[in-house]
Formats: structure tokens, sequence, C-alpha cells
């Protein structure tokens, strides 16, 4: 499953895309599969992670100080949690995804 319910956090898997020429997070048909996301950010000196947390916290409308980067900081594959009501969280998610 792409993502988590835990303890008032909303844990996501991503698989992260980079340098591409727009942004996008696409939600997968089969839920064993990660959430993919492409950013526009090359993976260099953290900039993309950085961009990867602006936008998720834009996207679903809360600070990035309610993002955290919990596995994959240097790997394309990544695993997020986001502090705030995971049902609410998970909502906003797919209002975004494609």
């Amino acid at each position: 499953m792409y993502y988590e319910k835990r303890d008032g956090l909303l844990i996501i898997h991503l698989k992260i895309i980079t340098k591409t020429s727009k942004t996008e997070l696409s939600l997968p048909n089969n839920e064993d599969l990660p959430a993919k996301l492409k950013i526009s950010a090359v993976p260099e000196k953290g900039k993309a992670n950085k961009a990867i947390i602006e936008y998720l916290a834009k996207a679903l409308k809360i600070s990035k100080q309610q993002v955290s980067i919990l596995k994959g900081e240097t790997s394309p594959l990544k695993t997020l949690s986001f502090n705030g009501d995971p049902n609410q969280l998970l909502e906003r998610l797919q209002e975004v995804a494609l």
C-alpha cells in the first residue's frame, strides 16, 4: 500500500523522478506500488528533497514543518510522514494527484 495511517500521521511511499519539465503527482492503481512524484528539481545538495517538501506541503495545505522524510534522503524511493488528520490529508493528496 502506498500509504499508512499511524497515530495522527499519514505515511506515504513515493518514487521520485527528478529533472522533469513539470511537477506532478500520480497515485498507483495497484496499492502495492509507491506513488510517483515528478519534480523539476535536480537531486543535488538536497534541492530535490526541499522541492518535494515544499510541493507536498502546499498541495496538502500544511506547513513544511509538518512534512518529514523518514527514509530515502538520498534515494529515489522515499517514505514521508505528514503530521495532521490522516483521513483529511489523504483526501487532499487524492485531489491533487493526476
